[in-house]
């Protein structure tokens, strides 16, 4: 599917309360953000919230052991992700929390949803994982999409995130399949059939 094809899609989707919501999932490494930015360049007042900013603080996760599995569905703050898809259509001027890589922490007030924003594309791996209580997020999303790439080549892509953020071979394929690889797989055996599947190895 092409990229007109899916603004079309997007375009088709009449507003609930002034506002259309787009689910953009995918597992780590599949171009679900790329394909967010790209479509809210194309998109009328679109904007785009990611999950990430959503993940449980460091020290939270080290005290329940969770660390190491950082990215996997149980160290993100679920519930507040939620409240806040939620609020998108009652409240049209928001602050949402988005998160710092350089420095592995949310920055609480990061983000900021306009009044004008009448087309809210949402990325994450887990927007459409059918288990509570993530599942409850089903009926918030207007459209939702899936990026579909290969195990084998999100490993590639995996393990090359690692190298840049400075691993050496070893250390970058061993982050890939201890924990990346397992979230990825979770989001493909776990989520609920989206509404459009878009190949991402053409990404």
């Amino acid at each position: 599917m092409k990229i007109d094809d899916i603004v079309a899609q997007i375009l088709a989707v009449p507003f609930r309360n002034g506002r259309r919501i787009i689910a953009i999932a995918g597992a780590p490494a599949s171009g679900k953000s790329t394909l967010s930015d790209v479509l809210a360049a194309r998109v009328e007042n679109a904007y785009v919230i990611p999950m990430d900013g959503f993940h449980r603080d460091n020290d939270e996760l080290e005290h329940h052991g969770l660390l190491t599995r950082k990215g996997a569905p149980e160290t993100f703050d679920v519930k507040g992700f939620i409240k806040i898809i939620r609020s998108i259509r009652t409240e049209k001027d928001m602050p949402f929390p988005t998160f710092d890589r350089s420095g592995d922490c949310v920055v609480p007030k990061g983000g900021h949803l306009p009044a004008s924003a009448t087309t809210v594309i949402v990325e994450g791996n887990y927007l459409l994982l059918d288990v509570a209580p993530w599942n409850a997020l089903a009926k918030e999303w207007d459209l939702s999409v899936m990026v579909d790439v290969p195990l084998a080549v999100l490993q590639e892509r995996l393990v090359a995130r690692w190298l840049n953020y400075g691993h050496d071979a070893a250390g970058a394929l061993a982050r890939a399949k201890g924990n990346d690889i397992p979230n990825a797989q979770t989001v493909i055996d776990k989520s609920a059939p989206a509404d459009l599947i878009v190949d991402g190895t053409l990404a």
